[in-house]
């Protein structure tokens, strides 16, 4: 069929199959242009090359909620000696950002207001409410310690007594209530600034040089980004709104007063990954693109090879960028870095090509080729064969090695890594694009003569002539001892090789990142983690009830270290029986009213309107939906998840098929904030036993699916590997087949073994780069299977090799974990590929 294709293509004019051609560069042009009309651009969220996955309703809703409220926030805090400096720089910095409401809102340091809010909401409801250590008091007979505690609080000229509050709540209850009601951290208030100091630990661990800055004070400023941190135009609007406002704070204070700022937030980690990417963009594509100018200068010592060679890179970056584009509307930038190797394998035709042609030039010439060694005998140069008899002679084989290419493309594209899908699209139209322009373009514009290329063919022929004199020998026990030796070599690798599916092994913020924002977070107790607490429940009251029961553990666990803080909607939301309790308590105070006021030395006349004021409160309880529509709640609304229409239909739909399942009756849902989180299996494990309690950790959800379809991934080269070989059995017949595949087989084998020799991990990017190993160690068997004529495919692919270890290799220098190891891995593969393919394509010369 293949040939019968060829035939056909044979037959059309060069000036026709160009014009195809350029139809169909245009058209792919005007579908990028259309896509870039439609708000197309370059994206540098890590996060849209992470796996999706599939929750259940309640919990999507919930880390959608956490997504949204922290994945935008930025914390920055003004370090100075000076406790005065550090307040006032982090003034200027709160007033410099609610100066530049298009790049963030909420900015504010301690919410005075939303302090003042929650006074003015709880002050009304303050006969249901009782901190733990009152309840257990009033629950004991023990009254008289509370008298106690506000007879300290009249006599003291600090205390917070006063005549107004006395006459509505003699025994100073509510104060105390406040004071509960404030995030437990290691931060004051400080003219309306939040303020931490820095552990003299900390600052030595910092600097060992600089002892004066022990034990600073930290001035802390908090914000939200407008957009999302990970768009590159917000991004780069954030960072320099706010390096300004920083650099102008710094300078109007002085460089005496010794102040820096530490920072914390997804915007200094996604600039720094943006940055990164950008940077390994243009490094790794010019060098990748330079190499290979360079090389085929070398081979071909002509301008035309050259210029053919940069327009088969250059139509295979419109396909693929075309592609990408139209269907994702977004091209990714670890995307652009991957697709730098698009330049090693692309450019692999045009070699193929040009090598067929010098050698049949060759041929036509005279030359011997039986040793490889003797130069030509002609004394004029012969043009060989026309550039479409060269087309039609590579044609199989490209046609070939595109389709097996394009499947291990679309191997990868079968993940479920969005970044992975939108390399597996750009790559396999790239290639799509540079075997179209040697079918339809080669034939006009490659048809200038060729130089002689005697040299490197010689030096090919030679190299082949080296594999067949340590083919020959290779038979009997000597192939025996040969196979075992490469066996246990691979087996020790194996053996060594470890695993680590851990996401965040993938992205690695530079130490600048992350040793400011860690400090930042002892400061501030720990921040906010990943993982979060989520609590369900059938009704709200209940899903109250849960909440209340968990904070014990909660507090044990903070105790204990393993958490920082946490934010539990039970402290700020009581439910109904805990209200009624604390009012039932708060009536055995208000039973002896009389008595109560007659030692604290109080006007007993209060006695009949207090407690007026207490039965008409009987019935005033604080409700969710009160609490959530108030100031003092709203900041806790995002907290709260209440069921919505959609997710009881569901879950009625969902009892009817299941009437066992008790998993989706929960339609009220809450979220507890996690931070300073130091041991997470201790959590796991605490909360674990709690009834309706789950700890949701993303981070690890993630981490499993990447095991998952790592496991799926070297299945899936596996099944490619036998379906290649069923393929190529129709055409060569099953044991030329078996050889072929062999190569690619064999390759990936001691690829593995060599990666467990260097210690690297096996994570899901190597598996994605054997795929490759698999489709480029094809090709290379494929063309070796067509030729008749040796030296010109191994000096084909000898250039193709370099070309593709230029553009890989350089990728297994990047700095990005995921970019590495899947550079590392083409690295080693596409190198034992390079070695093994011509060997066993002697083999198999020796047994025909």
């Amino acid at each position: 069929m293949i040939l019968n294709l060829s035939d056909r293509l044979g037959r059309v004019s060069a000036n026709i199959r160009l014009t195809f051609w350029l139809v169909l560069l245009a058209a792919m042009a005007l579908l990028a242009a259309q896509a870039m009309s439609r708000g197309a651009g370059v994206q540098s969220d890590i996060l849209a090359m992470l796996p999706k996955i599939q929750e259940d309703p309640l919990t999507q809703r919930a880390i959608d909620r956490v997504e949204q409220q922290l994945a935008n926030r930025i914390y920055l805090g003004v370090v100075s000696p000076d406790q005065a400096t550090a307040i006032k720089g982090a003034k200027q910095l709160l007033s410099a950002l609610q100066g530049e409401p298009e790049a963030f809102s909420q900015v504010q340091s301690a919410d005075m207001q939303g302090a003042q809010a929650l006074n003015r909401f709880y002050f009304p409801y303050r006969f249901h409410l009782l901190t733990a250590q009152q309840k257990d008091l009033l629950a004991s007979g023990q009254l008289a310690k509370l008298e106690a505690n506000t007879l300290a609080q009249l006599y003291n000229a600090f205390g917070y007594a006063n005549s107004q509050l006395l006459s509505q709540d003699p025994l100073l209850l509510y104060p105390e209530l406040l004071k509960q009601l404030s995030p437990q951290r290691r931060l004051k208030v400080v003219d309306g600034i939040l303020v931490g100091q820095e552990l003299a630990q900390e600052a030595t661990v910092r600097t060992s040089l600089n002892k004066d800055t022990q034990g600073s004070s930290v001035a802390i400023v908090m914000a939200q980004g407008v957009g999302s941190a990970f768009n590159p135009k917000a991004q780069e609007l954030q960072l320099s709104r706010l390096e300004g406002a920083i650099s102008q704070m710094q300078k109007s204070l002085g460089s005496e007063q010794n102040v820096r700022v530490l920072k914390g937030g997804a915007l200094f980690h996604a600039a720094a990954a943006t940055t990164q990417a950008k940077r390994e963009v243009s490094s790794l594509g010019l060098a990748s693109l330079i190499g290979v100018i360079l090389l085929v200068w070398l081979a071909f010592r002509s301008i035309m090879p050259l210029t053919i060679a940069a327009l088969t890179i250059a139509t295979s970056l419109v396909f693929a960028l075309s592609a990408t584009l139209w269907i994702f509307t977004q091209v990714h930038l670890l995307t652009l870095v991957f697709g730098t190797s698009l330049i090693g394998i692309a450019i692999d035709y045009s070699f193929h090509f040009y090598c067929e042609r010098l050698q049949s030039q060759k041929a036509d010439s005279g030359a011997t080729e039986h040793d490889g060694l003797k130069e030509t005998t002609a004394t004029t140069p012969t043009t060989g064969i026309t550039a479409t008899d060269a087309v039609a002679r590579v044609f199989p084989a490209a046609s070939l090695a595109l389709l097996t290419t394009v499947i291990a493309y679309l191997a990868i594209g079968l993940t479920p890594f969005p970044g992975m899908q939108q390399v597996a699209v750009f790559c396999a139209a790239g290639l799509l694009g540079a075997y179209l322009t040697l079918i339809f373009a080669y034939p006009k514009l490659a048809s200038s003569a060729m130089r002689p290329g005697d040299r490197a063919l010689g030096l090919a022929a030679r190299y082949l002539s080296a594999m067949q004199t340590i083919a020959r020998p290779i038979n009997g026990v000597k192939g025996i001892i040969l196979t075992l030796g490469l066996l246990l070599i691979a087996i020790f690798g194996l053996n060594r090789l470890g695993v680590n599916d851990d996401i965040r092994a993938l992205q690695q913020s530079p130490l600048s990142v992350t040793q400011g924002e860690q400090r930042l977070r002892q400061v501030m107790s720990g921040g906010t983690d990943n993982q979060f607490i989520l609590v369900r429940a059938e009704s709200a009251e209940k899903l109250l009830t849960r909440l209340e029961a968990l904070s014990p553990t909660l507090a044990s666990l903070q105790h204990q270290g393993v958490l920082g803080n946490s934010v539990n909607l039970a402290r700020y939301l009581p439910s109904q029986a805990s209200q009624q309790e604390a009012y039932r308590l708060q009536g055995e105070i208000y039973h002896k009213l009389p008595q109560v006021l007659a030692r604290l030395g109080l006007d007993e006349d209060l006695a009949p309107v207090l407690m007026e004021s207490f039965e008409a409160n009987a019935n005033e309880a604080i409700t969710p939906d009160n609490f959530f529509a108030s100031r003092a709640g709203e900041l806790f609304a995002p907290l709260w998840l209440a069921p919505d229409v959609a997710d009881a239909q569901g879950q009625i739909q969902e009892k009817t098929s299941n009437e066992t399942s008790d998993s989706d009756d929960a339609t009220y849902g809450a979220i507890v904030l996690l931070g300073g989180i130091t041991d997470l299996h201790a959590l796991t494990q605490a909360v674990a036993p709690l009834t309706g309690v789950t700890l949701v950790d993303k981070v690890q959800d993630i981490s499993d699916v990447m095991a998952k379809y790592r496991s799926l991934t070297l299945s899936l080269l596996g099944l490619a590997l036998v379906v290649a070989g069923l393929i190529f059995s129709l055409r060569f017949g099953l044991k030329m087949a078996l050889w072929i595949t062999a190569v690619p087989a064999l390759a990936a084998l001691l690829t593995l073994a060599g990666l467990g020799l260097a210690g690297s991990p096996l994570t899901l990017f190597h598996a994605l780069a054997l795929i490759l190993v698999f489709g480029i160690g094809v090709d290379y068997s494929l063309f070796f299977a067509e030729s008749h004529r040796g030296e010109g495919v191994m000096m084909a692919v000898f250039m193709s090799a370099c070309s593709t270890l230029m553009a890989f290799g350089l990728l297994a220098f990047s700095q990005t974990p995921a970019i590495h190891y899947f550079g590392l891995t083409l690295l080693l593969g596409i190198g034992l590929t390079f070695v093994l393919s011509p060997f066993i394509h002697t083999l198999t010369r020796i047994d025909k």
